[in-house]
């Protein structure tokens, strides 16, 4: 990752570069040649080119300078809020930088000594060195005393850095081998958190003092001439705690700022960022929804800020297992900035995480389309593409993905399980060795290898992979998988002249088998009921209590609509659907509901929404839902009936109409 001085000096230079008529903007001629050139390998149309710039400049309005356009303060924002990725557009245009102006950045940082005034650097040198955010003029320190708190709070963190590293307590992980969450962590791509993930040692004396010392800097902030002088104060200590990776530190600063300006957007979008770091989904959509009012109160002071924060609140609903939720902000960010190809990857993944695979596909296309090194993007683009049954073309994909990331152990993985599916059990072998080449202790990669050398014959090695895997973890997947393979060990069952590759049976004595009568299930309404009982063990909804139904019924206001059909319908939108299936299922974790929402999604939903308008109609689903939970038959059946006295066509009666009985009725075969 470039540093700041690096980054903004390489948009300076493309700036000059651009700016023809030196007058300080880019004018709509001068955006429109930049847009061009970074994306060489794109033939844009007028109309793509004329629409590309009407949102910039509507979106960066305070930053258009009458007839000069867009200033250089202007395109370094575009590029903070991640509509470009400035590393790639330099290298496009092929400039370089001058390095002679940036030695003063890079020559500040190593001064040390005992105590904090002596290490404390002039404020013009310190500026120089500070990350981006600090002298930005929207989210940076507008206070001198503030910079004074930000010297005494770095040498503090350098102090416990260096004890922590003399004692070997801190410690850095690589991530670079995982898939990015792709989220705005902070408002700006260019703030991002690093590569390797920090540790601290926080149960030590020396974390204990750092502690306390940084508990002497708040009050200092607290001790602030006015109450937007604190703000700057705790808010500039939050962002350097956060950035050296001390979050329930940073969180403490970002929640005193968050007391003392509440309608400021800033300090609850860091929260929200904080405490989805710390795991903490739910607190953080809080936050994340706090930030969102505040910039919609806000007018177009913070509507720049909108696309950020719309892809962290998606992130964070994912963290609840609330994907077709997420899906929808992902949608507003990429509708608000265009070129928010991460936006676009998320909106994707999340699309391909409840099964709508072609929707999906078309998002991540979209999204590497914009940054076609996008690795991440490759690879949920193969996983969706794998969903459709395009396999060959999922295969070329994810191995672009690996490509661009030889260590994406997500793409690894995942091709893994491709080629099992394939029978292609040997590639699959090597593509599991190289997932625990990156991640030696990945328990599924090892199970899977031992799997797929199962299907490729070779036991012994087989058996290996087992025992490797049975010390990393206990997991009945594991002891499956063992009893499988012992099962394969014993002395085969004699065949009975199975040639030609059919497979040996057994012959049972029929007196083992309990004769009811002469009538017998046809053979496929007993695999419908076979599939009906598997749905219903996938989704939990034998475990959801049918009365929670009636319940809902009785307690949800839902206004009526009308249909394409002019019909009046209590329907509902798709994410508020989710919310009521969270109702239901509010014992199960939230990955396992993913999963349930994916098949309900699939099985259910996809029927009742035939003409794709993301719209339901609720009486008919929870008349379908009915039969599936758990419950007496009788009481199953009569709040399936309630359910459809319920839709406004047969409201206030007693009877249903034929028309809806028979609508039912083939809904229900139509999905079951």
């Amino acid at each position: 990752m470039a540093t700041r001085g690096s980054r903004s000096e390489k948009v300076k230079r493309i700036f000059q570069q651009f700016d023809t008529n030196r007058d300080g903007g880019l004018n709509r001629d001068e955006m429109a040649a930049l847009v061009v050139a970074v994306n060489p390998r794109v033939k844009f149309s007028d109309e793509q080119i004329n629409a590309i710039l009407d949102e910039v400049f509507r979106t960066y309005g305070e930053f258009i300078d009458g007839e000069k356009g867009l200033t250089y303060d202007g395109l370094l924002r575009t590029y903070d809020d991640g509509a470009g990725d400035v590393d790639r557009d330099f290298d496009a245009l092929g400039l370089e930088l001058n390095f002679d102006e940036n030695k003063g950045a890079s020559i500040v940082s190593e001064a040390s000594s005992s105590s904090i005034a002596d290490e404390r650097v002039i404020e013009s040198q310190t500026k120089q060195r500070m990350a981006a955010w600090a002298v930005s003029p929207h989210h940076g320190i507008v206070f001198d005393d503030t910079w004074k708190l930000v010297d005494d709070l770095e040498i503090l963190l350098k102090r416990l850095k260096a004890k922590q590293a003399k004692d070997a307590k801190f410690r850095n992980d690589n991530f670079d081998a995982y898939s990015d969450a792709g989220w705005s962590r902070e408002l700006g791509a260019s703030a991002e958190l690093s590569e390797k993930r920090v540790y601290w040692e926080e149960s030590g004396p020396d974390y204990a003092l750092f502690v306390k010392e940084l508990g002497a800097l708040r009050s200092r902030a607290d001790g602030a001439r006015s109450r937007e002088e604190a703000f700057d104060g705790h808010m500039a200590i939050g962002r350097v705690l956060y950035e050296h990776q001390l979050f329930k530190e940073a969180l403490i600063c970002f929640k005193r700022s968050c007391e003392l300006q509440p309608m400021d957007v800033r300090p609850h979008f860091r929260a929200g960022n904080c405490l989805y770091v710390l795991g903490k989904s739910k607190e953080a959509k809080e936050e994340f929804l706090l930030a969102l009012e505040s910039a919609e109160a806000g007018g177009n002071q913070w509507g720049y800020l909108l696309p950020q924060i719309y892809v962290n609140l998606g992130i964070a609903l994912e963290g609840e297992g609330m994907v077709l939720s997420a899906c929808e902000y992902y949608r507003e960010a990429a509708i608000l900035c265009p070129t928010h190809y991460r936006a676009l990857k998320l909106l994707g993944s999340a699309l391909f995480g409840v099964g709508e695979y072609r929707a999906a596909v078309k998002a991540l296309e979209e999204a590497i389309f914009m940054k076609p090194d996008y690795a991440d993007a490759h690879c949920d683009l193969a996983s969706a593409l794998h969903g459709m049954g395009e396999d060959e073309r999922a295969i070329e994909v994810f191995q672009k993905a690996i490509d661009l990331k030889p260590g994406h152990v997500d793409a690894l993985y995942n091709l893994g399980g491709l080629y099992m599916d394939l029978g292609r059990f040997q590639r699959a072998s090597e593509m599991y060795t190289r997932v625990l080449a990156v991640w030696p202790n990945h328990w599924r990669a090892q199970l899977n290898k031992a799997v797929s050398l199962l299907g490729a014959g070779e036991t012994e090695e087989a058996k290996k992979a087992l025992k490797e895997a049975l010390k990393m973890t206990n997991r009945v997947e594991l002891h499956d998988a063992i009893y499988h393979l012992k099962q394969l060990q014993k002395k085969k069952v004699k065949t009975n002249g199975g040639t030609n590759g059919e497979a040996a049976f057994v012959i049972m004595d029929p007196s083992k088998f309990k004769t009811v009568g002469e009538k017998t299930t046809l053979r496929q309404d007993l695999g419908n009921a076979l599939q009906i009982r598997a749905f219903q063990r996938l989704t939990r909804l034998n475990r959801c209590e049918v009365d929670l139904l009636k319940k809902e019924m009785n307690e949800t206001d839902v206004p009526v609509s009308y249909s394409g059909s002019g019909g009046p319908q209590k329907s509902i939108r798709k994410p508020n659907l989710e919310e009521v299936l969270r109702k239901l299922l509010n014992f199960l974790k939230p990955e396992t509901f993913q999963g349930a929402v994916k098949a309900i999604n699939e099985k259910i939903l996809s029927v009742l929404d035939e003409t794709g308008s993301g719209r339901v109609d609720l009486g008919m689903f929870y008349a379908v839902l009915a039969p599936l939970c758990s419950g007496p038959p009788d009481k199953r059946k009569r709040i399936a009936f309630d359910a459809l006295l319920w839709r406004p066509v047969n409201e206030g009666g007693s009877h249903i109409r034929k028309v809806d009985a028979v609508q039912y009725i083939k809904l229900l075969r139509a999905i079951f």
